[in-house]
């Protein structure tokens, strides 16, 4: 089961007038007032992060491997294009709620058109894997979840992979990436991870010394998927409530 320490008050995160240019929000928003290279490329960038739970979406909702990743691109090509983005508002909901809606009124054009792909179609518009996309696909729980479901605990994922990604770098930098290896087990709350008494021998830590040092990285992840999932919204006041709503979803 996924654990995380207790939640701070996240109004600390960033001073007001620095509070909207750390949002996916103003990268779309940003992207389309303006035709600078750096817009798209932070615009293209925000797609690679999350293009699986749109993939796992598509593919809970019946679609073959394949069209999965077909309607995908070309949803990404629509999206690069803009079409989408001139309907951005903000004020309308959370990011992944907006990505979805546009993804979904995107995947009715192309049945209503009978499947043919206006754009994108056997294009690669942002690179990933498709094997491994199918490959973790297969290893979702079977049971009967509905793609919005899905889609949502697909997201949660994809937010607190990002932030155990960055402390990872974090800690590389600092030339401690085994202690990391070892223990981001105890962060993520992976099953099976390994107990503090073989961790301390491995690492040559007392048991007291190393839960202390799991204790202070948990903090350290805590800030940083704070920090991820307030880029998610417009408003830093949603942050907690998005944060709350996506642990709860990965612990069903």
């Amino acid at each position: 089961m996924f654990a995380m320490p207790e939640l701070e008050d996240s109004r600390s995160l960033n001073a007001p007038g620095q509070w909207f240019a750390t949002t996916h929000w103003s990268v779309v928003l940003a992207a389309r007032e303006a035709a600078a290279p750096q817009a798209a490329t932070a615009l293209e960038k925000l797609c690679r992060s999350y293009w699986y739970p749109l993939y796992a979406f598509l593919r809970r909702q019946g679609k073959t491997a394949e069209d999965a990743q077909d309607l995908t691109q070309a949803f990404f090509a629509r999206f690069l294009e803009k079409e989408f983005i001139e309907l951005a508002d903000p004020g309308r909901g959370r990011f992944r709620s907006f990505l979805l809606a546009c993804l979904k009124n995107f995947s009715a054009e192309q049945h209503r058109h009978a499947g043919r792909l206006k754009r994108g179609g056997g294009q690669t518009i942002v690179s990933w894997d498709g094997m491994t996309a199918e490959q973790r696909y297969l290893t979702e729980p079977k049971h009967d979840s509905t793609p919005e479901s899905l889609y949502e605990k697909s997201w949660a994922l994809t937010i607190l992979e990002t932030a155990l990604a960055r402390l990872g770098v974090e800690l590389a930098s600092a030339g401690k990436q085994r202690l990391f290896a070892e223990l981001k087990g105890h962060l993520w709350g992976e099953p099976g991870a390994a107990s503090y008494a073989d961790l301390s021998g491995r690492l040559g830590m007392s048991e007291g010394a190393l839960k202390v040092t799991v204790h202070r990285l948990r903090q350290r992840f805590r800030d940083l998927l704070r920090e991820e999932v307030a880029h998610t919204v417009a408003d830093a006041a949603e942050t907690d409530d998005e944060l709350q709503h996506l642990i709860a979803v990965v612990r069903q």
